[in-house]
C-alpha cells in the first residue's frame, strides 16, 4: 500500500458556528492523505493509474474557498468523501483540519479535526 500526503495547505474559508466566523473568514490548515492499495502507477511510472496531486488540491481548495460549513466534521467528511469520488485507486482518504482562530476564552494553539473515509466494498 502506498500512503500520498500533502501536508499542511493553507485556505481561506468561511466555516465556523457563529456567524461572524462565516462572514469574515480566515485561514485554515489542511494535511491530505491518501492510501493506495493499486500499486500499478508505482510499477508504470503511470501518472493515469494513480493520484493526481493538483488534481486533488485543487478539489479541497475549492470545497475550503467556496463552500460552507458550520462544522469542521462536515467540511472533512466532505472533502474526504470528494477525494474517494474523484481517485478511484485512493482505497482511504484522511482529512484534516487546523483551525487557529477559535472562540474559546483560554490559552489554546489550536482545533484539530480528522475525518477518516474508507471506500466501501462493492
Amino acid at each position: 500500500m502506498n500512503k500520498i500526503l500533502i501536508d499542511n495547505v493553507m485556505f481561506y474559508g468561511f466555516h465556523g458556528v457563529y456567524e461572524y466566523e462565516r462572514e469574515q473568514g480566515q485561514k485554515f490548515y489542511y494535511d491530505i492523505e491518501m492510501y493506495c492499495n493499486d500499486i500499478t502507477a508505482a510499477q508504470t511510472d503511470d501518472l493515469t493509474k494513480g493520484v493526481d496531486y493538483i488534481h486533488v488540491y485543487q478539489l479541497v481548495k475549492d470545497i475550503a474557498e467556496n463552500k460552507r460549513f458550520q462544522l469542521l466534521e462536515a467540511l472533512t467528511m466532505h472533502m474526504a468523501d470528494k477525494i474517494l469520488e474523484a481517485c478511484p485507486v485512493v482505497a482511504k482518504a484522511v482529512v484534516r483540519v487546523r483551525k487557529y482562530g477559535v472562540p474559546i476564552a483560554g490559552p489554546i494553539n489550536f482545533v484539530q479535526v480528522e475525518s477518516i473515509r474508507d471506500r466501501k466494498a462493492e
